[in-house]
């Protein structure tokens, strides 16, 4: 959480906003003030130009209340773009600030958090303030107004006023109790069924193969029905008092009329302010009439309002971080713990190493013995629990993301490419240098297959790439890997969709990095890989287990995995090659 008192970027957004918002208020003023026109122009014409009739009295009269509506039409559309405006500059602010968060909540989550919800609410925001609802809060203020100047007219009309106003008021405060949090938790339950959906969409061949759609849109109907239930109750209730707080400000206006009638009857007051009590009444009441009728709005706005202010307390801006030198690849491991997000379990338990700069690392063990887990915190793209990764010296995290990711390259397990073209996805999506993009595809061995594409280097591929098979993918992630010739390249189980021809091309690739004093790191399952390699990292269970020079390495473990079996299945001894 935020410290108390401090003020959150969105509460700062807000202030900058500050000036427009009283702005708004401002023409709120002149509005509403030129709102008592129609009450005075019946007052005239009952009390001046019937008594008189007058037509140029009249004429002039109308003159001027036309002059007046145009006006405050035009105030209306300037106060409207005002709000229009500081919308726009509200989300200007904020966005990628948000855009940030998301991806953070992504990233430090293991996907799990992946969401929009930010943006989305956001976007919700700033188009409430552009809506009618809000200038029903302008207008409320103005409620007392109205009510005082029926008081002139005469005190019952006053105090009628004010009883109905006070009945609205209960009516609207009732609203707000009775739906709030139902509409609340209703919009919590549907962010969270969206989420699940998009992950369910993402595995759609999954679900198809294995006839889960049913299953899984039961699920989702359940929730969906949850949800529905919920809004269906508050907007029920809502509907309701929507309804009865019209009719009531019908009856009170027409009520008003039949006062004024009593009173001109006994001659306190004129036929005029019969007809204009009842009018200005109707003004005093609609604010409140509006805001129990947009209250839905108004809660679920309020509810976005609090998330993004209790999201942007809780994850504040990164501070800026000097610029380091460029890396060359050393790489210190000093008792790393890692535990993967959402987990409360370590993947990697205090394991300490020196990785020197143009070394070629490989990452070995059994399934879940945390090699990946320690790969993304070589990469400081998970945060160690406890311990320090270091680069160069400098903890990985003191890094500036933007600069360091130039001289990194990585390719993960599960390759992403992204909407574009190729050679925008190889170019990381920066300034599309021709010839590094040439150069790094050539490196990866993918340069021959990408000419073959029916527009080569400016083949537009889709957001998973379906064009493309498994190992192309892998082929032109490496690439992308490669790009602009990184200083450390990590390579997470690189050659698991290649063919004999990719696998060829990928050990050309580190060799050619191997030449440029590259540090190399690769996770991998395959022995075809290790005669590349220099040296080895055996991790299980989230210990180091072995790491030295590879013949060392793969002798100890030969000799570990010798004296786990028992003299009389042993096999008679023999030389293993590895090959390079």
């Amino acid at each position: 959480m935020g410290q108390k008192g401090v003020k959150s970027d969105l509460q700062k957004a807000l202030l900058l906003c500050k000036g427009a918002f009283l702005s708004a208020a401002g023409f709120s003023m002149v509005i509403n003030l030129l709102m008592l026109t129609p009450t005075i122009y019946m007052l005239q014409l009952y009390d001046r130009v019937l008594s008189s009739r007058s037509e140029t009295t009249l004429l002039m009269l109308t003159l001027i209340v036309v002059a007046i509506f145009i006006t405050q039409g035009a105030l209306e559309i300037v106060r409207s773009q005002i709000l229009v405006r500081v919308s726009a500059r509200l989300e200007i602010l904020l966005n990628q600030r948000l855009f940030k968060i998301a991806y953070k909540r992504s990233l430090y989550t293991g996907g799990q958090q992946a969401s929009s919800q930010p943006l989305d609410d956001l976007t919700s925001l700033r188009q409430f303030l552009t809506g009618n609802g809000l200038f029903a809060f302008f207008d409320a203020p103005w409620i007392p107004f109205y009510v005082g100047i029926m008081f002139l007219f005469h005190p019952y009309f006053g105090w009628a006023a004010i009883i109905a106003a006070v009945i609205l008021i209960i009516l609207a405060i009732f609203n707000e109790k009775s739906t709030s949090s139902t509409l609340a938790e209703a919009n919590t339950l549907s962010a969270t069924n969206r989420m699940h959906l998009n992950k369910s969409l993402k595995n759609a061949e999954v679900i198809e193969s294995m006839g889960m759609l049913d299953n899984i849109f039961q699920r989702w109907l359940t929730k969906s029905r949850t949800i529905l239930d919920l809004q269906a109750k508050a907007s029920s209730k809502a509907g309701f008092l929507s309804a009865l707080s019209k009719t009531l400000r019908g009856m009170f206006q027409s009520l008003v009329l039949g006062l004024g009638a009593y009173l001109a009857i006994q001659q306190e007051i004129s036929p005029g302010l019969m007809i204009a009590g009842s009018i200005l009444l109707g003004k005093a009441l609609g604010p409140i009439d509006q805001m129990i009728g947009g209250w839905k709005g108004f809660i679920v706005a309020r509810t976005q309002y609090a998330r993004l202010n209790e999201l942007l307390t809780q994850i504040p801006e990164d501070k800026e971080k000097m610029s380091l030198q460029a890396p060359e690849g050393n790489i210190q491991a000093e008792q790393a713990v890692v535990v993967p997000p959402g987990s409360k379990i370590a993947a990697v338990k205090g394991v300490s190493f020196v990785i020197e700069q143009g070394d070629t690392v490989g990452i070995l063990g059994p399934s879940g013995a945390g090699k990946s887990s320690l790969v993304r915190a070589l990469l400081g793209i998970w945060s160690t629990a406890n311990g320090k990764i270091r680069l160069d010296g400098a903890d990985i995290f003191d890094w500036d993301r933007i600069e360091l990711g130039s001289h990194i390259g990585y390719l993960p397990q599960d390759i992403e490419l992204f909407e574009g073209t190729i050679s925008e996805n190889i170019a990381r999506f920066g300034e599309v240098d021709s010839d590094k993009v040439i150069d790094a595809a050539k490196m990866a061995g993918v340069h021959e297959m990408i000419l073959h594409l029916p527009e080569g280097y400016d083949t537009l591929i889709g957001a998973v790439a379906n064009n493309l098979s498994g190992g192309q993918r892998q082929r032109v992630g490496l690439a992308r890997a490669l790009y602009n010739h990184p200083k450390l390249v990590v390579l997470d189980e690189p050659n698991s969709n290649l063919d004999e021809q990719g696998e060829i091309a990928l050990a050309r690739a580190i060799a050619k990095l191997k030449e440029k004093n590259t540090t190399i790191i690769i996770v991998t399952h395959r022995h075809n890989i290790l005669g590349q390699l220099g040296k080895l990292l055996v991790l299980q269970e989230g210990l180091l287990a072995l790491y030295g020079e590879r013949d060392v390495v793969l002798a100890k473990l030969a000799e570990q995995q010798e004296k786990a079996v028992p003299p009389a299945r042993r096999l008679p001894p023999k030389t293993f090659t590895i090959p390079v």
